[in-house]
């Protein structure tokens, strides 16, 4: 069965989300529409990227990946089609793109798709559907667009070595209020080399022991682990990380290493 998933902003509490599942479904009855969220904040690529990049190898290969993320009609925004590691991608080029692949994508085209007037100030429930429902019944990129190579280029902010040290920052806060940085394992390995290390961050606080899952410490206690994203997590065992510790994003953290 053809998959298309959903990563937008449009909330639950509107019309939107409703709008666009309907519009897909016309289109194409049969698809197995996923939501792997709804609820990114109003206009954030970045969190959007985050989200996505880290969940969409978990679904079949030629999965439709619909991103609906700052996609308001504008004369000067381009929508692309993109196929990545035998995944789809249909979204704006508005720079969520290249904060999503680590490497080049395999096939890129500008959707040339005629936007319908009806639709006007709402083409994710137009152009969007039908370039994702294209895909999903196996229809080939160059049919719905131009070739290209050119993608607007956003930088993620990177952690930074200083001789035995990496700073980083704080890049999401989960539904757990646990706090993600922008430090991989990779990253982190690299730097380590098996050394001790004392993380700091905000209000004095240090954790100098790597945990492997969330309830290696008492409740209450706070950890840091390599959770699902691979990235470096600050979390409290079945508590508010960010509220408790007073982390927020685009908060630095620190690592020192012996």
């Amino acid at each position: 069965m053809a998959i298309i998933t959903l990563t937008t902003d449009l909330g639950d509490k509107d019309i939107y989300q409703a709008a666009l599942k309907g519009s897909i479904l016309k289109l194409l009855p049969t698809v197995n529409i996923v939501d792997i969220t709804n609820s990114v904040s109003a206009f954030n690529i970045q969190q959007a990227a985050f989200i996505l990049k880290n969940s969409f190898y978990y679904f079949p290969d030629a999965t439709v990946h619909l991103i609906g993320i700052d996609t308001v009609f504008s004369t000067s925004t381009r929508y692309l089609a993109i196929k990545y590691k035998n995944h789809y991608f249909v979204g704006a080029d508005n720079g969520i793109f290249s904060l999503m692949f680590n490497t080049e994508p395999d096939e890129v085209v500008e959707i040339t798709i005629m936007q319908d007037l009806k639709f006007l100030h709402f083409p994710l429930a137009d152009i969007f559907v039908k370039a994702a429902c294209h895909l999903a019944k196996g229809g080939k990129l160059s049919e719905i667009g131009i070739p290209t190579s050119d993608i607007e280029k956003k930088m993620n902010l990177q952690p930074v070595v200083d001789k035995n040290q990496i700073k980083g920052s704080v890049i999401y806060i989960d539904s757990f209020q646990n706090v993600i940085t922008n430090i991989t394992k990779e990253f982190f390995n690299n730097v380590q080399r098996g050394r001790r290390f004392i993380l700091y961050f905000k209000r004095n606080e240090t954790i100098n022991h790597l945990s492997w899952h969330y309830n290696e410490v008492p409740e209450g206690e706070k950890l840091c682990l390599f959770g699902i994203s691979d990235h470096l997590e600050i979390a409290i065992n079945k508590g508010n990380a960010s509220g408790l510790l007073g982390l927020n994003l685009g908060d630095s953290v620190i690592l020192d290493f012996e």
